[in-house]
């Protein structure tokens, strides 16, 4: 956990953030400024900061499995899937987070 980070305050519980979906490796919850009808950040609850640093493949296959099952609890049966890796190219909190975007 890093205590600045506002996705491991948001995981702690310290926004009173209602997830989507949560397991024991993840949570997903709606995005504050969403781009999409339907937009959901797919957070791992361990800190990561970027995909660059993620080493353990089976969280990976976790976040994927996390991204199908919010998906399935938005009711998406098409959606998109966006991962910003670096300032440079869009990552605005430096913890991995997937977004998942669609319309219902």
């Amino acid at each position: 956990m890093s205590e600045d980070c506002i996705f491991c305050k948001i995981i702690n519980g310290e926004f009173g953030t209602e997830f989507v979906y949560e397991n024991e490796h993840l949570v997903v919850f709606n995005d504050i400024n969403p781009k999409a009808p339907v937009h959901m950040l797919v957070v791992p609850r361990v800190h990561v900061a970027s995909l660059n640093e993620l080493e353990d493949k089976n969280l990976m296959g976790e976040l994927l499995m996390g991204v199908k099952k919010a998906a399935e609890k938005a009711g998406l049966k098409s959606y998109r899937t966006q991962i910003n890796t670096g300032k440079e190219a869009g990552q605005e909190v430096s913890h991995l987070h997937i977004h998942v975007m669609g319309r219902k």
